[in-house]
Formats: structure tokens, sequence, C-alpha cells
């Protein structure tokens, strides 16, 4: 038997068995390609709108003024709340007036930085996670096809976490006399900033 003779038969039989090896290997490329996109998503989606940036950031801002506990109970509160917000928006749940309860979360966020007021922690808990729920609403209704939703709402909660944290390290600045008052002028700011969004979700 000659050589060319006994390669032929086992190149036929190897074809079919690297394409069922390598199947796997396709499918899962294609699994993980979603799961990176639904995190990658998530992550990007509270940062692309500036009225999430805001409201997020005061959350942390308003934490600091608050000081301990809400200075950890609130960016707590915020994503898990969210977090069922975006669960109503995933299953496509109505929630009605959802860009003017984001836009109105700035307002109210923004006036009480300003104000320094000073709410009990069940009430403070409350007002920012019924704010939480819009917000994770709008990002659970934007989820897109082929995407991984649980990587998806990860992504958004932690995304939102790290605004938290922003939020809360510039309001350490409220340890100088100059620093409170920078940091009710940055309350002033998210406040403006509401105005315009609820002007847009409202016209």
């Amino acid at each position: 038997m000659s050589f060319s003779q006994s390669f032929r038969p086992r190149h036929r039989i190897s074809a079919p068995i690297l394409t069922i090896a390598l199947w796997p290997l396709a499918a899962w490329a294609h699994v993980s390609a979603g799961e990176a996109g639904g995190l990658l998503s998530g992550l990007s989606h509270p940062v692309s709108g500036l009225d999430h940036v805001v409201a997020m950031i005061a959350v942390g801002l308003w934490g600091a003024q608050l000081g301990m506990p809400a200075l950890w109970i609130l960016p707590v509160a915020f994503p898990m709340m969210m977090a069922f917000g975006g669960l109503l928006g995933l299953l496509g749940t109505p929630l009605p007036g959802v860009e003017v309860g984001i836009a109105a979360s700035a307002v109210v966020l923004g006036a009480l930085v300003l104000g320094r007021v000073r709410l009990p922690l069940a009430a403070a808990v409350a007002l920012v996670g019924v704010f939480a729920v819009f917000h994770g609403h709008a990002h659970g209704t934007e989820l897109q096809a082929g995407q991984n939703a649980i990587l998806y709402s990860l992504g958004f909660v932690i995304a939102t976490g790290l605004l938290h944290g922003v939020g809360i390290a510039v309001g350490l600045i409220q340890r100088w006399s100059l620093g409170r008052q920078a940091l009710r002028g940055a309350g002033a700011l998210v406040m403006a900033a509401g105005v315009y969004f609820l002007w847009g979700a409202v016209a």
C-alpha cells in the first residue's frame, strides 16, 4: 500500500472528527461574545446619560453629608432597588413616567444636598429606593437582543456603585468649611441639571 493510499482514508475521517471537536468551541465563542457584550453594555449604560450620572453621584454626595450609617446604606440600597427596577424593565412590566422620575431624582437629590437636609435614615433609604426603580427600569428596557441579561444587570449595578463612590469621595470635602459650601454648590448644579432634564421630559 502506497503512502497516498494510506493517507486518504485518514484524511476523510479526520474532517468530520475535527468539525465535531471544534463545534463546542464555536458555540462557546458565540456565548462568550454575548456575555461580554451584556456586561460591557451594562457597565457603560449608566454613564451614557448625564441624567443618570448626576443623580447617582448625588446619592453619594448626600450620603457623605448624612454620615454613617447612611454613608454606606444609601449606596447599597440604591443599586439593590435599581436591580429590581431593571428586572421589571427586562420583563416588559410598564412603569409610567420613567423619564420624569429620573429627572425628578436629580432635582430632589440636588435640593437635599444644597439644603444639607437630614432626613431619618428610613425615609432617606425609601426616597432613594423609589428613584432607583425608575433608573433601573430605564436600564432594563434597553437590553439589546442576544446579550446576557444577568451580566447586563450586574454591569449597570457595578457602574452605579462606582458613581456613588465618586459622589462619596467628593463629599469628603465637607470636612472643611469651604468644602461644605462647595458641596452645596454641587447640589445646586445637580438640581439645575435635573430641572433641565425634567423640562425635556414633560415638554
